[in-house]
């Protein structure tokens, strides 16, 4: 059974703490999908904007290959007026480390270059971009990524082409000047993997190796991904611990730009934030305990408190009184308490006084139903004796009344002591039916003068238990005199003994009224009796008795039908001594 104190705590917990864990739940969760989010969607706007100024920068170095061919094609100039030409470009836009006109068979017309070409046609591995034919990357003397450019020229004279050579560096530069956080960096991989810049120092040699970027887990990614699918983001690990990167394409070089940036740097914001949060809601969570374990007790412990004292007013304690300060309900139900109890001090202390004035009246009317007659005898023989005194036959008539009243006098006396003091009993081994039988016999003289019959039925062999032979037979001569004086003439009263589970069992069933059954459950009680006159002491100094010796007493009746006395003792192995010596 659950305490109210532990009901309300959780009454508590689920009005209020539950909500509260729950939103702040969804609050952390909320905050670190936004606030992550908004650092994914910062770095792909970086990524982006890098990935347009290549393009624009790769495009334009493009456009500025087609302006030089555009003034050589169909102009009709001559050798040295295009070498001067290439020359001055060269000069004007250091994007381009060379020009070079070749023929349609790929030798070399003019150039801008003073010794031999090192520029030539890219071949099928290169990109075409707008008519435009890019070769893969690579590095030069300086370390610098470079590739060449060729534009074809349509002449009057015949084709040929313009090839220059474009140099990345400042490509480099601005890939070196992004900067996520402290750690964050951007790179530039071609669509095989290619690593043509890398904005971390320590990563630089990576490009001069010529590294391919295949197996980077964004770029793989990326690779791999379904058409029409969408790479831009991916956490992954590497040397340096957990990474956040994002990716941009160019479409027209089919190049990505990658930004990452390592988790906890991140991130940062959004775990200190989280961090922040949670701490606010476990102090919330924590002062609202607090202040509800405080306003708890204040509301439960008057609670406790009638609790307390209502179980104490169940236990008798009648002085117990409840001390409830507030002016709630709750105070109103401990004043109510408080006079509850006060009367019922009253009406106990009357039902008292009533229960000694009924229990002085039926000992009076018993002591002098059961008294008044031995008493008159007595008188009556006192007063013939002094007029009959030289009467022999009369004196010794005279001394057996005074016997037997006397004796019957005792009795009642007797009866008054058992109920305050139990008798004492001796236990000895004893034969229930012998018993029984003697008792029945030296009976049923006063069952024939009241017209009743009286029948026994014993179960064959004796049945031993340790009892008094004394205090039984009274106990049985006092329900057969009950059932003898319950049975209307013609009745029969049936004494039968039988054996059942280790014990040895006794009824006494008789024809007579009944008793009601309002009654049963108190006719073993003291001074309780069904007949008009008495004490009412028998069947309570049976009861006692029967208990003393380690048995029980039953009954079951029905009004017109009649009653059934049923005893059960314990059965015993002990045999007594003359039996034993045998």
């Amino acid at each position: 059974m659950k305490r109210i104190s532990t009901r309300f705590a959780l009454l508590l917990a689920a009005a209020a703490v539950v909500p509260l864990l729950g939103y702040g739940a969804v609050s952390l969760l909320s905050l670190r999908t936004g606030a992550q989010q908004a650092v994914i969607d910062g770095n792909l706007n970086v990524a982006r904007q890098v990935a347009e100024q290549i393009e624009l920068y790769v495009n334009g170095s493009v456009n500025i290959l087609k302006a030089v061919a555009a003034d050589l094609q169909q102009t009709g100039l001559e050798r040295w007026q295009q070498d001067r030409i290439l020359k001055n470009f060269v000069l004007q836009f250091t994007e381009f480390k060379e020009l070079t006109l070749l023929d349609e068979n790929g030798r070399p017309i003019v150039s801008s270059r003073l010794g031999t070409p090192t520029v030539a046609v890219p071949g099928s591995e290169g990109v075409n971009l707008n008519g435009t034919l890019i070769s893969r990357f690579s590095v030069d003397d300086d370390l610098l990524p470079t590739a060449v450019i060729a534009v074809r020229l349509v002449d009057r004279g015949g084709g040929g082409w313009l090839v220059g050579r474009l140099n990345l560096e400042a490509m480099w530069r601005m890939v070196d000047r992004i900067r996520v956080g402290r750690n964050g960096y951007a790179l530039v991989v071609t669509n095989e993997g290619q690593l043509l810049a890398h904005g971390n120092p320590a990563a630089k040699s990576l490009v001069a190796r010529g590294d391919n970027l295949s197996a980077h887990p964004l770029v793989s990614r990326i690779a791999t991904a379904l058409p029409g699918q969408q790479v831009t983001f991916a956490e992954y690990g590497d040397e340096r611990g957990p990474m956040v990167g994002v990716a941009a394409r160019l479409p027209s070089l089919r190049w990505t730009v990658i930004v990452e940036q390592p988790r906890v740097e991140a991130f940062a914001i959004p775990i200190r934030v989280q961090g922040q949060l949670a701490i606010a809601i476990v102090v919330a969570l924590m002062v609202m305990l607090g202040v509800g374990y405080v306003w708890g007790h204040r509301f439960i412990d008057p609670i406790l408190a009638l609790t307390r004292s209502t179980r104490a007013l169940a236990e008798g304690r009648l002085d117990e009184r409840v001390t409830v300060a507030t002016h709630d309900e709750l105070g109103q139900l401990g004043v109510s308490f408080n006079n509850m109890a006060d009367r019922l001090v009253e009406l106990q202390e009357d039902v008292r006084k009533k229960e000694r004035q009924a229990m002085f009246g039926r000992i009076s009317i018993g002591l002098v139903h059961d008294l008044s007659h031995p008493i008159q005898n007595i008188g009556n023989s006192c007063k013939l004796i002094v007029k009959m005194f030289d009467d022999v036959e009369y004196r010794e008539n005279f001394k057996r009344t005074i016997e037997r009243e006397l004796a019957q006098v005792k009795r009642v006396l007797d009866d008054l002591r058992n109920v305050a003091r139990p008798m004492p009993l001796q236990r000895f081994p004893i034969d229930v039916n012998k018993g029984l039988a003697d008792l029945v016999e030296s009976m049923q003289t006063t069952a024939d003068n009241a017209g009743l019959q009286i029948d026994t039925e014993f179960v064959l062999g004796p049945l031993y238990i340790e009892g008094d032979l004394f205090a039984l037979n009274r106990v049985y001569r006092n329900l057969i005199m009950n059932s003898l004086q319950a049975t209307p003439p013609r009745g029969r009263i049936v004494v039968r003994t039988s054996q059942e589970h280790g014990q040895a069992m006794v009824q006494i069933e008789d024809t007579g009224y009944g008793i009601p059954k309002e009654r049963l459950d108190t006719i073993f009680e003291d001074f309780v009796t069904t007949k008009r006159r008495g004490l009412g002491l028998g069947l309570a100094i049976s009861k006692k008795i029967v208990e003393q010796l380690g048995g029980t007493i039953t009954v079951s009746s029905e009004v017109g039908v009649g009653s059934t006395f049923t005893l059960r003792f314990p059965l015993t192995e002990a045999r007594p001594s003359r039996l034993a010596a045998v």
